[in-house]
């Protein structure tokens, strides 16, 4: 056997070595993160759901998702660790944010302006759709069809015997 016919196959062996050695290098990451949770840190399950950690067992982390609120979930199931700005970011708001919201938000005494006045439910209550005259010139034309029809099918060959 030359090199030739041998380059081939190592080449496949050693794209499968590396691709195996980043993957394994990954799952050690995440696994190290995952070891490394205390209870009050932030964190983010592959679900999407954010919570802070309450308790860490072995194969198991307890969350707290709210008031009273609390959730088992396997180890595996939390994605990322977050750091405490990161998570009160995420969880809270930007603080800057909710200043400028409550500052120039207007909110009206009563729900007058949600209603119609009295003159747009006026005008309003007059809005032909035009469903009654495509109704009424459809009954026409059916009418007419049905005594002009009977004769036609009867010199199509049909026969009246039932």
């Amino acid at each position: 056997m030359s090199l030739v016919t041998l380059l081939p196959f190592i080449v496949l062996i050693g794209a499968m070595f590396l691709m195996t050695r980043s993957a394994k290098k990954k799952q050690q990451q995440a696994a190290s993160m995952r070891n490394e949770m205390q209870p009050g840190s932030g964190v983010r399950t592959i679900g999407g759901m954010y919570a802070t950690v309450k308790e860490v067992n072995e194969d198991t982390v307890l969350l707290d998702a709210g008031p009273g609120v609390h959730l088992m979930f396997a180890k595996n199931a939390i994605g990322a660790v977050l750091s405490d700005d990161e998570y009160n970011r995420i969880v809270h708001g930007p603080e800057a944010d909710t200043d400028e919201l409550t500052d120039d938000a207007v909110v009206p005494d009563d729900a007058s302006s949600l209603t119609e006045t009295d003159e747009t439910a006026a005008d309003d209550s007059r809005i032909d759709l035009g469903k009654k005259d495509e109704a009424a010139e459809a009954d026409e034309p059916a009418e007419a069809a049905k005594t002009g029809d009977a004769e036609a099918k009867k010199t199509d060959g049909e026969s009246d015997a039932k």
